[in-house]
């Protein structure tokens, strides 16, 4: 990504102030301090555009600690460096995390490495299930294959490592964690996450036919329901999965609009934690996706 030499960046990048680089002739990256911030400033964006107080833009990307802004009309000359101007200048609350109905996502908790977290929590490994069930996540942004979210929600005393050595297939539905991240895989691909269990049907992650195809967009906040081998909920758990518009068999909240619920490179931090503007066509053959670099390392 190159910045043009006659195109300041606009912001200083520090504690919670934006920073604004220009990517290519219709583009702008917004660099942030962290996640939380990243994803305060790419809900304003949303906002902002629903409000129709957002210059036309197509498509509307976060990541890690970025957001990007592809696709910027420039009807006049000058009016992205106006803009950019002004994305330095917000000042953007943090997420609220009261909002509509969470997508519940069934899970089996009997992952392989349900013992080696159970170890790094300090609990046992029949309470994994329940720690990790009843906490509200919320999908930070999205990445290394279609429908992969990147979920977060951990408290920081239950992040943990990467496998030393990664896997070189982990199945579809599996639910992970690496780092201070949840993630569900979409369809089997090779990982080096914790894997705690495992979702009975993941078909609905990623379905072309339906609009958005992703189940898990930017934005969506998200419940994982225990249950059973069978597929039924434990004791205590929501007895069905509220029902999302036709044909997913998932309930919760649709992505907010104007998100792209996919793009970016297939490891949005190793070289960099910015993510692009064009989707995969699936995984590829690496060991999976490397969120942010500062905290431990969480490839896929």
């Amino acid at each position: 990504m190159t910045r043009p030499g006659n195109f300041p960046s606009c912001g200083s990048g520090s504690g919670g102030a934006p920073r604004v680089l220009a990517a290519g002739p219709h583009a702008l990256l917004v660099e942030l301090a962290d996640g939380e911030h990243a994803e305060a400033f790419h809900a304003e964006l949303i906002r902002r555009r629903e409000r129709g107080e957002l210059p036309a833009v197509r498509d509307i990307v976060p990541a890690a600690r970025t957001v990007l802004l592809d696709g910027i009309a420039d009807r006049d000359p000058g009016a992205r460096d106006r803009l950019a101007r002004d994305l330095a200048s917000w000042r953007v609350e943090p997420v609220s995390r009261a909002g509509g109905d969470p997508v519940e996502i069934p899970v089996v908790y009997d992952g392989p490495d349900l013992d080696a977290v159970a170890a790094l929590w300090g609990v046992g490994a029949d309470e994994v299930g329940a720690l990790h069930s009843r906490t509200a996540f919320r999908v930070a942004f999205c990445g290394f294959a279609p429908g992969f979210g990147y979920l977060a929600g951990l408290p920081e005393r239950l992040h943990v490592p990467r496998r030393t050595t990664p896997r070189t297939r982990v199945p579809a539905g599996a639910v992970a964690l690496a780092g201070p991240y949840t993630g569900v895989y979409p369809r089997p691909s090779p990982g080096g996450w914790q894997l705690i269990g495992r979702m009975p049907d993941p078909a609905a992650l990623w379905d072309p036919e339906r609009e958005p195809a992703a189940l898990l967009g930017p934005g969506t906040p998200v419940r994982f329901v225990p249950v059973g081998e069978g597929g039924a909920p434990h004791a205590g758990a929501v007895p069905e999965p509220r029902g999302r518009t036709a044909p997913a068999p998932l309930g919760g909240a649709a992505p907010p609009t104007g998100t792209t619920p996919y793009a970016g490179s297939a490891h949005p931090t190793e070289a960099t934690p910015h993510a692009g503007p064009t989707p995969h066509a699936g995984p590829t053959p690496h060991a999976g996706p490397t969120p942010p670099a500062a905290g431990p390392r969480a490839d896929a």
